[in-house]
């Protein structure tokens, strides 16, 4: 079975830590990610060529691999060589800026999918918009996500996933859609796929105890 019917209707769990944090490192997101497995994930998805070369010779779904580089703009698995270098690790699916930016090395989103395939994986355009979307589609993507929908200019920040794009970018293409970005609750969640998603991506709500913590806290912060 090819990866996106693997993950058809599924959780994708995104395994990230961000830079200075006591979570990165290799070995602590490969044992999140196992652990994600036990609990029922049909995908993984995760950044950096340590972590996915640590995570691939013992996860046995899906792994949708980026490589973040930066922290603005384009910064998404940005370049043709980025991408290149994730489909190397054995992803089946690489992620990448899908949005209609400029590439820090100039390249199109093209040719970013044409490098993706010739290395034998599928390539997820992260878009923030349906003009997004469209493009990536018209030059070969295989599947869509709405991650970046409300963090780029032209996307307005929606306080919980964009089930507005999702609804629409599977009314206008004939593509898997990923919804993806703030989903933090099940019930968000199935809303997700009731708006047609193929598949959901949770990251900050399962793997990001910094976070959990936080919205605890500030629940226990307003009672007298």
């Amino acid at each position: 079975m090819n990866p996106i019917d693997r993950i058809r209707g599924g959780l994708v769990v995104s395994v990230q830590a961000y830079p200075g944090e006591p979570m990165r490192h290799p070995d602590t997101m490969r044992r999140v990610a196992e652990s994600a497995v036990r609990g029922g994930a049909a995908g993984i998805r995760a950044q950096g060529i340590d972590d996915l070369r640590a995570m691939r010779p013992v996860i046995d779904l899906p792994l949708m691999g980026l490589w973040k580089d930066g922290d603005s703009g384009v910064f998404i698995t940005p370049t043709v060589i980025h991408a290149v270098e994730v489909a190397r690790t054995g992803c089946e699916i690489v992620a990448v800026d899908g949005t209609r930016r400029p590439r820090p090395d100039g390249s199109s989103l093209a040719e970013t999918v044409a490098a993706v395939h010739r290395e034998g994986a599928l390539l997820m355009a992260d878009c923030a918009t349906l003009a997004d979307g469209v493009a990536a589609a018209e030059v070969g993507a295989d599947l869509i996500g709405t991650t970046l929908s409300g963090y780029t200019p032209d996307s307005p920040r929606t306080p919980g996933p964009d089930l507005d794009l999702v609804a629409a970018l599977v009314r206008e293409l004939g593509l898997p859609v990923v919804a993806e970005g703030r989903i933090h609750t099940p019930d968000q969640a199935g809303a997700a796929l009731d708006a047609g998603a193929h598949a959901v991506v949770v990251g900050t709500a399962i793997t990001h105890p910094a976070t959990i913590t936080s919205w605890f806290v500030d629940a226990t912060r307003v009672r007298p």
